[in-house]
């Protein structure tokens, strides 16, 4: 059985290209047995180097997902795909055309302008700044501070989806909950941040957990990796979430993206009355 042939992908921007590869990413896994080389040709934004971009669809020739508010450098790339008959596709564009007609305005056409060093853009440097200072544990005693504090055993991907949402502009805390160890006394007396509790499958957990112990060449077969004893785990964390009256989130099936998506919806609902999410 030969394996696919290679989709090379030109992804091309007059800023970093980190939103082309964002849509190309969602695209691309809707296509099973796809194997695609992505060129990134990043902050285009000259004629000499828009040349080069060319000179290199015409070597791996491919789609080409590009955006750039430049209208001679818009024009020149779209005439170059169409005489080498590929596919040039302005990823903004039916966004922007409709946004436009709604609000009866145009656009600003400047590169790279959702990366200009505004009021938002500090927050997401401060959110993660407290993030890592308060990942699995630490600085118990100004949780108060946080937006968001996430809770769960080891391996419920605690960690990425703070960091996750700090990139987002939110403070997130994460607090572990160890067999054998009272979780802190701060965690129980917070009035400010929404507290989401992350629950898994046990059988899940245990291969997440495998993986771990053999990556790290620890000794394999042990308690945090024991069918019953991970199941009690679980079970006890559920049971404290459900006390506390936290929003719990089933993280076994979602991606980070997808579990930082469900922890913003508790978030923006004002939903800490214990209402679970096993989606």
């Amino acid at each position: 059985m030969t394996s696919a042939p290679i989709l090379h992908l030109h992804l091309v921007s007059d800023a970093t290209g980190e939103t082309n590869h964002q849509i190309a990413r969602a695209c691309l896994v809707q296509f099973d047995g796809v194997r695609a080389k992505e060129h990134v040709w990043s902050l285009v934004r000259t004629r000499s180097y828009l040349d080069k971009v060319i000179a290199g669809v015409e070597a791996h020739p491919g789609p080409v997902l590009f955006t750039l508010v430049d209208p001679e450098l818009r024009r020149r790339l779209e005439d170059a795909c169409r005489r080498l008959e590929l596919p040039c596709i302005a990823v903004l564009d039916p966004i922007l055309s409709a946004l436009g007609a709604h609000l009866g305005v145009q656009s600003h056409g400047r590169p790279g302008r959702q990366h200009e060093m505004d009021a938002a853009y500090f927050r997401r440097i401060e959110a993660m700044d407290f993030t890592l200072a308060h990942d699995d544990g630490q600085l118990v005693h100004d949780l108060e501070e946080a937006d968001i504090v996430v809770v769960g055993v080891s391996r419920t991907s605690k960690t990425p989806t703070s960091l996750y949402l700090a990139n987002r502009g939110f403070k997130t805390a994460n607090v572990p909950l160890v067999p054998g160890i009272d979780p802190p006394e701060e965690l129980f007396r917070l009035d400010r941040p929404l507290v989401v509790g992350l629950t898994t499958d046990p059988t899940r957990l245990i291969q997440v957990r495998r993986n771990r112990v053999l990556m790290l060449k620890q000794r394999e077969e042990t308690d945090y990796v024991a069918l019953e004893v991970v199941r009690k785990e679980v079970t006890d964390a559920r049971r404290l979430f459900e006390r506390q009256g936290w929003p719990v989130i089933d993280v076994t099936r979602r991606s980070i993206e997808e579990t930082a998506a469900a922890v913003l919806q508790h978030l923006g609902n004002g939903n800490s009355d214990g209402d679970s999410d096993n989606g």
